[in-house]
């Protein structure tokens, strides 16, 4: 029931408003719109006056109406973000809704004197014509996009990424390839951008999730964050006139059916036989399936599932808890040793002396879980205990010290014989157990 009146709200209400605005004298304006006989005809006071009642031009002009209305509506949130804020930044994920609202930011001038600055994240799994429409948006309007990616990863470098991180990190733990890919870079380019307010496209027509959202909030990220919403009300139909109206330039996927665009590895057009287009800044096929409500985004995390099984939806980037970023190392202090290098563990394999080496990677949340026991049992245990990073060596990790995923925890033998601990139990009492029988 809230899912409705949401999509009524946001249709009618801002309608409704512009609606009061008569384009001509109160007697004609009432003459003009008044409502229909069930004969279809307009009937006036004066019988000479009469006429047939043209719909479609009373639609095109309600629609032009409420049109300018939230376009009025749109620059008044952005002026407000853009000239009240030291440092409004853009997230631009380059879907309808961004392509407007770079459009308006471009309109009142604030892409070219620097009030407000695009900023946009690589995943590494975008279509590559996502990656060639950013530099033709910002060849059009004229400025700079701030490219941000996963962590310790050049822009574009798809190889560093694979090596550091895995190809198949989505595949083997959805929540961390967000983190890695979406959350934390994010979060880093909103701090490293001093971001006092975040501008971004979410409507309340996109879905349930975002039905009641407003034009401003506080983002849970920054605790406290101003957020600005500039097409909170805006339906996406509403949307696609505004681009058929102005001819902004828009995703080149929009002609192949997709509605919505994210990673390449889980966004599908709708429908899938792609016969729902927008092309030459109108609509081919049966435009329903993507401007009915909650439509948008249902070609997005296609075969994605949280881990408690439920559909994926979100990218994680909007919600609460967002803030929880890993920009810190795991065992700083205590008595878990570092190993720095690769030669560094080779030397420790080879030293003659048994020890606990644990092959982790800071970003990983199956670490974090276990920092606290492991610490615990570095403060008891009889023999050293280290610490190795290893999404940065993985080739290294893989072959000596038999790490496949992490947290790869081994014994190593005074021999220099590694073995690897395969229970997933990471208290300290198990932990004590597997040396004590490594090592008898």
């Amino acid at each position: 029931m809230k899912t409705s009146a949401a999509a009524i709200a946001v249709v009618c209400g801002a309608a409704a408003a512009s609606a009061f605005v008569p384009h001509s004298s109160p007697k004609a304006f009432l003459a003009k719109h008044a409502a229909p006989s069930t004969s279809g005809l307009f009937m006036a006071e004066d019988a000479e006056e009469s006429k047939a009642f043209d719909q479609e031009a009373y639609i095109a002009e309600s629609k032009e109406m409420r049109l300018k209305y939230l376009e009025d509506q749109a620059m008044f949130a952005l002026k407000t973000s853009c000239e009240n804020f030291d440092n409004a930044v853009f997230p631009n994920a380059l879907i309808a809704g961004d392509v407007v609202i770079t459009h308006l930011l471009d309109r009142l001038g604030y892409l070219k004197n620097g009030k407000c600055t695009v900023m946009c994240v690589d995943t590494f799994h975008l279509f590559p014509e996502t990656i060639d429409f950013i530099k033709e948006i910002e060849e059009h309007y004229g400025f700079k996009a701030e490219i941000f990616c996963a962590e310790g990863v050049p822009v574009l470098d798809k190889d560093a990424y694979d090596t550091k991180y895995g190809a198949d990190l989505w595949k083997e733990d959805i929540e961390q390839y967000d983190k890695v890919c979406k959350v934390e870079p994010f979060q880093r380019g909103l701090k490293t951008l001093n971001t006092d307010c975040m501008i971004n496209g979410r409507t309340r027509w996109q879905g349930f999730e975002r039905a009641w959202i407003d034009q401003f909030e506080n983002a849970p990220i920054g605790g406290g964050l101003a957020k600005c919403n500039p097409l909170a009300y805006w339906t996406l139909e509403d949307t696609f006139d505004y681009i058929a109206k102005y001819n902004v330039p828009h995703h080149p996927l929009h002609a192949k059916g997709y509605p919505s665009i994210g990673d390449a590895k889980d966004t599908i057009p709708i429908p899938e036989d792609g016969s729902t287009r927008f092309v030459d800044f109108k609509f081919e096929g049966d435009p329903v399936p993507w401007l009915d409500y909650a439509s948008e985004r249902k070609g997005r995390f296609v075969g994605l599932q949280n881990k408690d099984g439920s559909t994926k939806t979100e990218c994680g980037i909007h919600v609460a808890g967002a803030e929880k970023t890993f920009d810190r190392d795991l065992w700083e202090e205590g008595s878990v040793k570092n190993i720095e290098s690769s030669d560094a563990a080779l030397e420790v394999v080879k030293s003659g002396k048994p020890s606990v080496v644990t092959v982790y990677a800071p970003w990983c949340q199956f670490c974090q879980g276990m920092e606290d026991e492991y610490a615990a049992f570095a403060e008891q245990a009889d023999v050293d205990v280290y610490k190795f990073r290893g999404d940065e060596v993985r080739d290294f990790v893989q072959s000596e010290l038999n790490t496949e995923s992490f947290p790869t925890v081994n014994v190593v033998k005074a021999d220099g014989t590694v073995v690897k601990y395969d229970s997933e139990e990471r208290t300290v009492d198990a932990f004590n157990a597997f040396v004590k029988e490594q090592l008898a």
